[in-house]
C-alpha cells in the first residue's frame, strides 16, 4: 500500500475520535482504528514494534499509562516514552526513516494502543 503524504495524514489522523474495533497485536497488545491506519499509511508498523519490544522493561511494564512520541527528522527519528508528567522512561533513535511525519504521539493504556485524539 502506498504512503500518504504528510499533508494527507495530518488531515486524516485528528478525525479518529474513537474507534469501532480493536486489532490484535505483538505480546497481547491491542491496536485502535486510528493507530492500524497510522502504521499502514505511513509505513510504521516498525514503531509499534518498538512500543512492543520494551514493555517487558520494569520501568516501562509498571506504567498503566504511557505517552509515546516519535519526531523525525532528516531521514533519523528518536521514539520517547514517558509517563505522561514528562518523566522519560526510554528512548530510542532511530538511523533512517522515511517517517512521513515530523511528530506523532499515542498513548499505551490497558494494553491498547491509540492515537492521542482517540483517548
Amino acid at each position: 500500500m502506498p504512503k500518504l503524504s504528510k499533508e494527507e495524514l495530518q488531515r486524516n489522523l485528528p478525525q479518529f475520535t474513537g474507534t469501532e474495533g480493536y486489532t490484535k497485536y505483538h505480546g497481547g497488545l491491542l491496536l485502535t482504528d486510528g493507530v492500524v491506519y497510522l502504521a499502514q499509511n505511513a509505513g510504521c508498523f516498525w514503531l509499534l514494534d518498538i512500543i512492543w519490544s520494551v514493555q517487558h522493561m520494569a520501568k516501562i511494564k509498571k506504567e498503566e499509562f504511557q505517552s509515546w512520541k516519535c519526531t523525525a527528522k532528516d531521514g533519523k527519528a528518536v521514539v520517547e516514552c514517558t509517563d505522561g508528567n514528562d518523566n522519560v522512561l526510554y528512548t530510542q533513535k532511530v538511523d533512517f526513516t522515511d517517517f512521513p511525519l515530523d511528530e506523532v504521539r499515542m498513548y499505551l493504556t490497558n494494553g491498547v494502543i491509540l492515537l492521542t485524539s482517540e483517548y
